[in-house]
């Protein structure tokens, strides 16, 4: 498979084309410190197999935050420096951190903006960013990658709703200025050799936004800007988000943030057909910058399709691995069925939202790491009812009941249907759900798969099949 291919990324080789984006965590505290907790989310990602392992946005300055970790003084180095090395013991992943400016917010809802910074703050951030990537270099990590997407401050400078009116705005050219500050402070800092990436959106998913017509020249500057990777994002940004009173305002509330972290009814792969027009447009202008595309990527059939077709240089799984860190080993090994898959139910970026622990809503309750993967693990066992499943038209759909499997962390829903074929509809702990996704005048059949810790699936259920009646309005 294209997805167990190395790739050299400026000598930083990656064992496979699987990355884990960064993914905000909160095992620090307030400090910024490294916690043992901390360290073992990573070094988890690496006894997984991922090929590259992007830490955490974790902050080039001292601003209050919540629980993140940061990169902002020489005394934060000898923790980070224990994440590199736990995943270096662990496996041949190769770790980077992703480094950060943000600006500042306030539970009033007021937030700072690119036009109240002064040429001097600015200054300070391109001075900032620099020692952030050098300290990267002395923690052992194998390179590093600067945050240009969401709602931080280098996607804010980047950003078409940039209001600046001097050289750091205006134009296209003048949104990119700062970025090409930082680069070229990072290289006097860490040298040529030491690989640097960038994380930017493809689209920003703003009524004033800008698009990937405009990406597309984005990715050729920071190629030409000699950039060792693009890491393509969507969305997340401030402008569009709700502000929720007393609280801090989240850039994942308003449709910009649904674009980032898509939920379960947007289309699987959804922002490929976005990374495959910026790798072309590279290709057509003379460069190979590997590019890296995220998005609803868990399916290892899309995954692999995307590198194929060369649409794609390496493969962004965040939600999907947080769920099942060996998801890489479980594709390799052809044991597909044993995946822990991910419901896009985004618990864990509500989680984020309100500075708690972030975990993974199918894993055994109160775990704050994903279960290693006991190959013994029996499978969960129906009672001599095969799991009595029912189903039955209720307030809101269909609804399903059956009986629990002795074993069972939760249950994979399927439906079949003639529109269109067998389809996984959800993952719940519980014995009863809801699908609210039904056609008057057609036929479902349903079965329920119990399914262990760490992915081991028992017996189907019995099928449940129902016909729902057609509505009135269908009868002339």
């Amino acid at each position: 498979m294209k997805l167990f291919e190395p790739l050299d990324i400026n000598g930083m080789v990656i064992p496979n084309r699987i990355m884990v984006p960064a993914m905000v965590t909160h095992l620090c505290k307030e400090d910024g410190v490294v916690t043992e907790d901390s360290i073992a989310r990573y070094a988890r990602y690496a006894r997984g197999g991922i090929g590259l392992i992007v830490v955490e946005a974790m902050a080039i300055h001292q601003a209050k935050s919540g629980p993140l970790l940061r990169i902002s003084d020489d005394s934060y180095v000898s923790g980070l420096t224990r994440i590199s090395k736990a995943v270096h013991d662990a496996s041949d992943s190769k770790v980077v951190p992703q480094i950060i400016h943000f600006l500042k917010v306030a539970r009033s809802g007021w937030r700072q903006t690119v036009d109240m910074l002064t040429r001097e703050e600015i200054g300070r951030i391109v001075e900032q960013f620099g020692n952030a990537v050098r300290r990267a270099r002395e923690a052992e990590f194998d390179g590093a990658e600067l945050h240009a997407a969401h709602a931080y401050t280098l996607s804010s400078f980047l950003s078409r709703t940039n209001p600046r009116e001097d050289d750091y705005g205006r134009t296209l050219e003048g949104r990119l200025h700062l970025i090409g500050q930082v680069i070229e402070r990072v290289r006097r800092e860490v040298g040529r050799d030491f690989p640097v990436g960038i994380r930017f959106n493809v689209e920003e998913f703003l009524k004033t936004g800008y698009t990937v017509e405009e990406s597309e020249l984005i990715a050729l500057r920071l190629a030409e800007l000699g950039f060792d990777y693009l890491s393509l994002s969507a969305g997340g940004k401030f402008e569009d988000a709700v502000h929720i009173p007393g609280q801090v305002l989240f850039p994942y509330t308003g449709y910009s943030g649904e674009r980032c972290m898509p939920g379960q009814w947007f289309p699987a792969a959804l922002n490929v057909p976005l990374a495959a027009r910026v790798k072309s447009f590279l290709r057509k202008n003379g460069f190979d910058t590997p590019v890296a595309i995220a998005g609803k990527l868990s399916d290892p059939a899309d995954a692999e399709r995307v590198l194929t077709e060369g649409l794609a240089d390496f493969i962004g799984i965040a939600r999907g691995l947080l769920a099942d860190p060996d998801w890489p080993h479980k594709v390799r090994r052809g044991e597909l069925e044993r995946i822990v898959r991910c419901d896009y139910c985004n618990v864990c970026r509500n989680l984020d939202g309100t500075h708690n622990v972030v975990v993974c809503t199918l894993w055994p309750q109160g775990m704050i790491q994903a279960p290693e993967d006991t190959v013994d693990l029996p499978a969960p066992q129906w009672e001599t009812d095969q799991g009595a499943l029912q189903a039955a038209i209720g307030s809101g759909g269909v609804v399903l009941k059956w009986s629990k499997a002795s074993g069972a962390a939760r249950y994979d829903i399927y439906r079949s249907d003639e529109q269109g074929g067998l389809r996984l509809l959800d993952a719940v702990k519980a014995n009863r759900w809801v699908d609210p996704g039904i056609l008057g005048g057609k036929q479902y059949r349903y079965y329920v798969l119990p399914c262990s810790a760490t992915g081991r699936a028992g017996s189907p259920s019995n099928t449940a099949s129902i016909d729902i009646p057609t509505p009135e309005y269908m009868g002339h």
